[in-house]
């Protein structure tokens, strides 16, 4: 007899081939419990190659979930076996779970965008476990050469990108977001090198590009994250130094050519300046 998975990886590599259609009789709903358990398997085919693909296609370019089930889908990705699977831990497997339930968390935040389902309660209570799942995060690996893809700071900036584009978050919300971006580059152990600062800083220009955060405010932001490179030399610090560097020159070669206010983007480039010990030295 055939077990789960096999008969799960074995439906996706059929749903997959006929262009993610479903045979009479089938619904969305009979195969997501299956793909809840194995989200976060092991196997990059099973887990990045066919589980979110499909995902991806149901809830976002052929939607196949009403708004219950959808509703229903973000409250089990938001829970303790999934989000939160093994959180803080450094090591072994849990952290694909975490990082593979984010994505589509990201998904449903955009389709609520568009055609808006969650209640404001719902939808501050994506808020909260977002910015908790963002700040005990420990886990920073990228690519891993038996495993594939982690990337789970990557992920949920995605997610929290969903968010701020949302309707309902407000200057305040967008400060926590902020904030807990900044403690994600000033980890103390890890130095992103799979373009997490590029989606981090996409994250921050949708708030700036949206303009409901006073000028003042998000230029006092900046020169709070600049501050670490003026702390005691130490490998900690040249590691949070070095991600701000990078996540703050992203945000100014995306919008060199007059995109942000001028003092916005004199801080900027102050900002880069604090945080390059060779150009200080120039």
């Amino acid at each position: 007899m055939m077990d789960v998975r096999t008969e799960l990886w074995q439906d996706l590599q059929r749903i997959e081939a006929e262009e993610y259609r479903l045979r009479e009789g089938e619904s969305a709903q009979h195969f997501i419990s299956s793909m809840l358990e194995y989200i976060g398997d092991p196997d990059p085919e099973l887990r990045d190659g066919l589980i979110y693909p499909v995902f991806y296609m149901w809830i976002h370019k052929e939607p196949r979930f009403t708004d219950a089930e959808l509703s229903s889908l973000l409250a089990v990705l938001l829970d303790d076996s999934h989000l939160f699977h093994g959180i803080g831990s450094t090591d072994g497997n849990s952290v694909f779970t975490r990082a593979f339930s984010v994505l589509p968390v990201a998904l449903i935040l955009e389709r609520h965008r568009l055609q808006p389902f969650l209640t404001e309660g719902e939808w501050h209570g994506v808020k909260d476990a977002l910015l908790r799942y963002y700040r005990e995060e420990k886990d920073y690996r990228g690519y891993d050469a038996e495993y594939g893809w982690a990337h789970a700071p990557a992920h949920a900036a995605d997610a929290l990108n969903k968010l701020v584009l949302c309707p309902e978050c407000d200057a305040a919300v967008e400060l926590e977001v902020l904030d807990a971006l900044g403690g994600m580059l000033q980890n103390g152990v890890h130095i992103f090198s799979e373009e997490e600062d590029e989606r981090i800083a996409t994250v921050i220009d949708s708030v700036i590009v949206r303009g409901l955060m006073a000028i003042g405010s998000m230029i006092e932001w900046v020169k709070r994250l600049a501050e670490c490179g003026s702390r005691p030399r130490s490998r900690a610090a040249d590691i949070n130094r070095i991600n701000c560097k990078n996540m703050v020159r992203c945000l100014v070669v995306r919008r060199e050519e007059g995109g942000y206010d001028r003092r916005l983007m004199h801080a900027l480039r102050s900002a880069e300046c604090k945080l390059n010990p060779f150009a200080a030295k120039a």
